[in-house]
């Protein structure tokens, strides 16, 4: 994760996945749906083919995190950082000591892809307080070994870096609440937009420490500099809140649009009764007369 595609990779991981839970929320909201997600059946009343054992999200996740892990250690091609000791060394130094916390990070997402697939489809029953608790561990090992990850960095890098860790916070910190209370709209809208955040901030990342638009790298000893990093934060607190609004009003408009539609429909097409009586069938024609002058 320390080169610029390390970091495009997890960030468009979590940009995707946000998203997506936009626009579930967004949905379950207009619906007034207590759930997010609709519930599963038990396990002994579906039929699942093989290729149906593993949610498709959480099919992507795995693939996502199984790339990144190989990233780390194969990448760019050619390298090889999978050992952990040098033992060429009397001292028996630990080394690569960036990439292994990055695979330890992947690795616990992964584990929350696992825990999620076995509660969806191996359990008898969904166990939504399992999934919320796997989930909440995987953020809180990222700012865990995040904490250790910049020390001995430069000013910059801490500084964002630290940035990056109070969405990431808080996310884990919702998703342990959701373990005691997991159906509160406002618990779902609070996680998503937090990890719009925590998404788009990585993005930034990219700029700031590999690609800066202007071609003037970014200095960590001048407080200007600083002092910016930290308000282009707050409009990222922004610019997630409107994804997350705009979001909701294109979800708004197209659950008008099916709605309206479908009322239409219902109107134009009535069932001939057939035990009706003359007064009945009355009152039918005037209907269907004026829908006929209509069109």
């Amino acid at each position: 994760m320390g080169t610029l595609e390390g970091h495009l990779l997890p960030g468009t991981f979590f940009l995707f996945f946000s998203l997506y839970h936009s626009v579930l929320i967004s949905l379950a909201l207009l619906r007034g749906q207590q759930l997010c997600k609709p519930s599963l059946l038990p396990r002994e009343k579906r039929r699942l083919k093989l290729w149906q054992q593993v949610p498709l999200e959480e099919a992507i996740k795995m693939i996502a995190c199984v790339t990144g892990i190989l990233g780390e250690f194969y990448y760019p091609p050619g390298t090889n950082r999978l050992q952990m000791i040098d033992w060429e060394n009397p001292k028996r130094p630990f080394v690569f000591k960036d990439n292994w916390q990055h695979v330890t990070m992947y690795g616990f997402f992964l584990l929350s892809a696992v825990v999620n697939t076995v509660s969806q489809k191996w359990l008898a029953q969904q166990n939504m307080k399992l999934e919320r608790a796997a989930e909440a561990l995987a953020f809180y090992v990222v700012v865990l070994l995040m904490y250790t990850h910049i020390e001995n960095k430069s000013v910059l890098e801490i500084h964002v870096h630290v940035l990056f860790m109070i969405p990431t916070f808080l996310v884990g910190l919702v998703s342990s609440i959701e373990v005691w209370v997991p159906h509160n709209p406002m618990l779902w809208v609070f996680k998503v937009w937090m990890g719009l955040v925590l998404s788009t901030w990585m993005f930034q990342l990219c700029l700031v420490l590999y690609v800066p638009p202007s071609g003037q790298h970014w200095q960590g000893d001048n407080p200007m500099d600083l002092a910016f990093l930290t308000t282009f934060f707050c409009w990222h607190l922004g610019l997630g809140g409107l994804i997350l609004a705009a979001i909701y009003g294109l979800c708004s408009l197209c659950c008008h649009h099916c709605s309206s539609w479908k009322e239409a429909s219902d109107a134009r097409y009535h069932l001939c009764p057939t035990d009706s009586t003359g007064e009945e069938l009355e009152k039918l024609w005037p209907e269907s007369t004026l829908q006929d002058r209509s069109v």
